[in-house]
């Protein structure tokens, strides 16, 4: 449970707590107890050797982490997009359940900007989950998935990307590759050029130019390096591209987003793996041209 989300309390519970000190007192190390748990146990839980971290200190990279139920997410305030989500899948059980999709999104009270469901209407651009309903519904259950239609989950896609190629990518990262591997971390995300193009819906969401997927399969012996994959695909996609033509390297990300990812690693290592654009082991080929369910 996130306390931050009972905060509406606070001002019932604040002349309680002038009255009694002690109880403040409690309140302030529950409060830095629960700050500690989240940063150092539950966070790295839903994050794969580190959360992204900004490489400069320009503003257009700063983001708030911010948990929900099967993921995490850095979200822009600025952008008021999120800049990087972070999530784990595992083969879906057979008789996983398939939820009925929520009608609308909602605006998460964590965000300042408060983007809303109907900022998009009328924009020309889908709202594209970053976090997949599909996949987290069906691993994590009821509370995750509405936890996906949350605003700060969602970004502005072409339909034909939100709706062809990034669908038919989120179907072969759950049905192929999690169970190729029996577990698959995924952080996904906007790029963003130099030009600045806002919708205009809303003029305080940013239109990304393109969007990225980095994979990584996490070593089945001690010792071993992960597997990783990256894909950087533009927003005027047609839909219907072979996957495989949209293949880079993690270093290429990095450099178009101002991320860093997987900074635990070792740093040759890590300097070693990001340079590849993928590898045999994802046999990407098989399935490039797969067509999506629309």
């Amino acid at each position: 449970m996130n306390p931050l989300r009972n905060l509406h309390l606070l001002p019932r519970l604040w002349p309680m707590l002038r009255r009694h000190p002690q109880l403040a007192l409690l309140a302030v190390l529950l409060l830095l107890g629960w700050y500690a748990a989240e940063l150092y146990y539950l966070r790295p839980q839903l994050s794969y050797l580190g959360t992204p971290q900004a490489t400069t200190l320009h503003p257009a990279t700063w983001s708030r982490t911010l948990r929900n139920d099967g993921f995490l997410l850095g979200y822009s305030d600025l952008r008021s997009n999120p800049l990087w989500v972070s999530y784990k899948l595992t083969p879906v059980a057979k008789d996983a359940k398939r939820l009925k999709r929520p009608q609308r999104f909602k605006r998460d009270w964590r965000t300042l900007t408060m983007v809303g469901h109907d900022d998009y209407r009328g924009s020309g651009f889908d709202r594209g989950h970053l976090a997949p309903n599909y996949a987290i519904s069906r691993l994590y259950g009821r509370g995750a998935q509405l936890d996906t239609f949350l605003m700060s989950n969602i970004t502005p896609q072409r339909p034909k990307l939100n709706q062809k190629l990034w669908q038919r990518l989120e179907e072969i990262e759950v049905d192929v590759f999690a169970r190729r591997f029996g577990s698959l971390w995924v952080t996904t995300g906007p790029i963003f050029d130099g030009k600045i193009e806002r919708m205009k819906s809303a003029m305080r969401v940013e239109i990304p130019d393109a969007f990225y997927k980095l994979y990584a399969a996490p070593p089945k012996k001690t010792g071993d390096a992960p597997q990783l994959l990256a894909f950087i695909i533009p927003q005027g996609v047609k839909g219907t591209e072979a996957l495989d033509r949209f293949v880079v390297s993690v270093d290429e990300v990095e450099q178009r987003t101002g991320l860093d990812f997987f900074h635990i690693l070792d740093d040759q290592q890590e300097q070693q793996l990001e340079a590849k654009q993928g590898g045999s082991s994802w046999r990407l080929k098989e399935v490039a041209n797969r067509p999506g369910r629309y």
